[in-house]
This record gives C-alpha cells, sequence and structure tokens, in this order.
C-alpha cells in the first residue's frame, strides 16, 4: 500500500519517515533523493535553489516500484506500507498524510537547515497559504493532516501509525484529529 507523506519543507517528512522505517520495517521511498540520484528532474532552478522534477517521468518510475511490490505479494511475501516521502507525494499517491508546522515553527527549522531568507519566506507562506493541502484536494482521494507543531519525531510518528493503521484494518473510523482542513495558519500571513 502506497501512502504518501507531504508537507512544506520542514514539517518533519523525512525524519518521520526515517523513523517509521526503523520501527515498524516500513518501506520508505525518499522521492527528493530518488528524483536526483535517478536525475528524474528537467531543469535546475538555479535562482530559487531548486530542482523542477519530471512528475510524468516521477510517476513511471514510482509505478515500477509498486509494481515490484505486488510481484513480491504475489510470491508469498507479505505486502509492506510504503511511504513516499516528499513535498510532491501528494502528485503520486492517492491517500497522503500532510504534515503541517505553526510558521514561526518552520522559520526556525528553515533557519537550521541554511535555507536562504527567499526560501524561508517562500515555503512559510506556502504554509500559511495551505497550498499542499490545497494541491492534495486536487490530486488525492484521501487526506489526512497531522499538526507537527511542537511534537517529538516520535509523537508524530504515533499520528501517522494511527492514520496508516486505521486504514490498513479498514476499521471506518473517521479519525476526525486528523480531518483536513482543520489546520489554519492563515492569520500568519503579514
Amino acid at each position: 500500500m502506497l501512502i504518501g507523506l507531504t508537507g512544506t519543507p520542514g514539517t518533519g517528512k523525512t525524519s518521520v519517515s526515517r523513523f517509521l522505517e526503523k520501527k515498524r520495517h516500513w518501506t520508505a521511498i525518499h522521492l527528493n533523493d530518488l528524483i536526483k540520484e535517478e536525475h528524474l528532474y528537467t531543469e535546475i532552478d538555479e535562482k530559487r535553489d531548486t530542482i523542477i522534477a519530471d512528475m510524468e517521468i516521477v510517476r513511471e518510475y514510482i509505478i515500477k516500484i509498486i509494481d515490484e511490490d505486488k510481484h513480491k505479494v504475489e510470491h508469498g511475501k507479505k505486502r509492506t506500507v510504503m511511504i513516499l516521502e516528499s513535498h510532491l507525494a501528494h502528485y503520486i499517491a492517492d491517500i497522503v498524510i500532510v504534515l503541517r508546522a505553526y510558521p514561526p515553527e518552520l522559520n526556525i527549522r528553515l533557519k537550521t537547515r541554511c535555507y536562504s531568507e527567499k526560501k524561508i519566506t517562500e515555503n512559510i507562506e506556502a504554509e500559511a497559504l495551505d497550498v499542499i493541502l490545497i494541491e492534495a484536494f486536487e490530486w488525492c482521494n484521501k487526506i489526512f493532516e497531522v499538526n507537527t507543531t511542537g511534537k517529538t519525531i516520535e509523537e508524530v510518528g504515533q499520528d501517522i501509525e494511527k492514520i496508516i493503521d486505521n486504514i490498513l484494518n479498514e476499521n471506518g473510523k473517521d479519525l476526525l484529529e486528523y480531518k483536513p482542513g482543520s489546520i489554519d495558519w492563515i492569520d500568519m500571513i503579514p
């Protein structure tokens, strides 16, 4: 089962996916690394300090990985949860968990990564305006939202485990605490 873990850079996607890989032995596909390693991009935008992924090629690459997993299942191996981790995951996965962070905290997190002021501002504005969440609504069938503000990786991991276990068990609980659209940072826009 493919679950997208998406959100603005700095919300905790990579850290929590690595935590879940170790704890639950779920497979994590770190999409941004894969795009760079396999050259699945069309250009490098030096002005914005980013690469422009070729999403059609990326999608085809991920489909191959999923097909390989299906082949393993057909040959007696247990199906694994595959977490597709990236701020682009919602363009590929039908089920996504959008990680969110309070913009002032996101600012601190991005500064520790030595992002440029322009890149920090761009990401804080994207978070405040719900850009990833809105895009997820356009592309995905099921969306959950987790606020990572003030939480440890373990706590965020527990939230994600609860969501994924609910999906796997198909127990029909609504999980209202993860309802998309319940987090609102709009007042943070200057």
